[in-house]
């Protein structure tokens, strides 16, 4: 496991993340030193749903990314459905409605991308369980930019086919099992 100073990471998938997004927060011990951004493909009317359930299962306080909001150290923030989550060149979040990227809004794409113009080598990116590519191009330009990227392992992975795309595409090494995940974010 890599030990780098990390500024923000970003988790996000789509089909089956739930889970592993579960199993990764429930085996955190530890305030981590940055903010934690997770960012999924889903309808939303389960917006307070999902925050309530990802608030029982984290040792870290959860709550919806607000426009203009700058994400703290220590905090975990779920990007609002139906908006695509950027990042201003202050860190803060905006959101933003335009078209939809594969498919989605939010697009993984679009933050991933947005994150690595802002933090460079000071990003971590995760990638998780989805049944679409969405993810692995942002993911070409957060590595470019330094950042670390890290795909789960298909095995793992629900619906394996998002992870299996960035790895192929992007020759990943690091690829990691939920459990391995949460080491990772435990000792950032």
């Amino acid at each position: 496991m890599e030990e780098n100073r990390v500024n923000l990471l970003l988790i996000a998938g789509s089909a089956g993340a739930l889970d592993a997004l579960l199993k990764i927060l429930s085996q955190l011990h530890a305030l981590p030193a940055a903010p934690i951004v997770i960012i999924l493909h889903r309808k939303a009317e389960n917006q307070a749903l999902l925050i309530d359930l990802l608030g029982a299962r984290s040792p870290i306080p959860v709550k919806e990314a607000d426009e203009k909001e700058i994400p703290l150290a220590g905090h975990l923030y779920v990007a609002p459905a139906d908006y695509h989550l950027l990042f201003e060149a202050d860190g803060s979040f905006s959101l933003d409605a335009s078209e939809k990227v594969n498919y989605s809004r939010p697009s993984i794409d679009v933050s991933f991308s947005s994150a690595a113009d802002v933090y460079c080598q000071g990003l971590a990116c995760i990638l998780l369980s989805g049944a679409n590519n969405d993810g692995t191009e942002g993911m070409r330009r957060a590595k470019a930019k330094g950042a670390i990227c890290i795909a789960q392992s298909p095995a793992t992975a629900e619906v394996p086919f998002m992870p299996e795309q960035a790895i192929k595409e992007l020759s990943l090494q690091q690829v990691y099992s939920p459990a391995q995940i949460s080491q990772f974010i435990n000792q950032l």
